[in-house]
């Protein structure tokens, strides 16, 4: 049994989630309701809860600011959040649990899944990615990202990351160093993260890194050799789109 607390300003959202947990998580045991972030520090020190459901835009504090008034995280959290496609990255980045609203109830009993297979305490510097990702504009790729491997998290720099690559229900992450992390996230989780700028998906089973690019070769349909000399395949589909942006290299 996980015992939890949900916290959200909106009664219609407090009771859809409340009704979301008792359908479909009847593992997860809530020990309170609050509408406020005052509310929610109440019940926490109170109740001392395994799991927060938290959402972020509340009026006078927010869950951000509710997270900084305490002296210690001994829990896990959950955001709630309406963000757009844009911010959501900043979580994939922290590797923090986040649910988009109006939540989906298989989105839910993964989250929730996740939270009793790793029961893993949030630190203080996936918050700061977070915080420092969400605030950065739309189209740069954040410096750092958190991936979780093992035991615990590896923070590093993006623009260390060569390529990734899909390996059954797990991604590869091959770094400059020839370091290799093991993820277990499917990679189309990493490329939701990490596509963009730097980023981009030539391949079913690969997400290169663009700056780390060392030739494309046109031969045998067309593949390329990163600066660690790997060879990536190029698929038929993505081949245009991706001469066009090297184009410009």
């Amino acid at each position: 049994m996980i015992t939890c607390i949900i916290i959200d300003d909106e009664k219609n959202a407090l009771e859809m989630m409340e009704w979301l947990l008792k359908t479909y998580c009847p593992q997860v045991k809530i020990l309170d309701m609050c509408n406020s972030a005052e509310a929610g520090i109440e019940a926490i020190n109170k109740y001392h809860p395994e799991v927060v459901f938290l959402d972020i835009e509340m009026p006078k504090m927010n869950g951000f600011d509710m997270l900084e008034q305490l002296d210690k995280i001994a829990f896990d959290i959950v955001f709630c959040t309406a963000y757009d496609q844009f911010a959501i990255k900043a979580f994939h980045y922290s590797a923090l649990n986040y649910l988009l609203k109006p939540v989906d109830p298989d989105d839910l009993q993964a989250t929730v899944k996740r939270i009793e297979e790793k029961k893993s305490i949030p630190t203080k510097e996936q918050f700061q990615l977070l915080l420092q990702n969400i605030q950065q504009p739309q189209k740069q790729t954040p410096p750092r990202i958190a991936l979780s491997s093992g035991d615990g998290l590896i923070f590093i720099a993006t623009r260390d990351i060569i390529y990734c690559e899909a390996e059954s229900n797990y991604t590869s992450v091959v770094l400059a160093d020839g370091k290799k992390i093991i993820v277990s996230k499917v990679l189309k989780e990493i490329d939701e993260a990490l596509s963009g700028p730097d980023f981009f998906r030539v391949h079913s089973s690969f997400l290169i890194n663009l700056n780390h690019i060392k030739k494309f070769v046109r031969s045998d349909g067309g593949y390329i050799i990163m600066d660690n000399d790997a060879s990536i395949s190029i698929s038929r589909s993505k081949r245009q789109e991706f001469m066009e942006m090297f184009s410009k290299f």
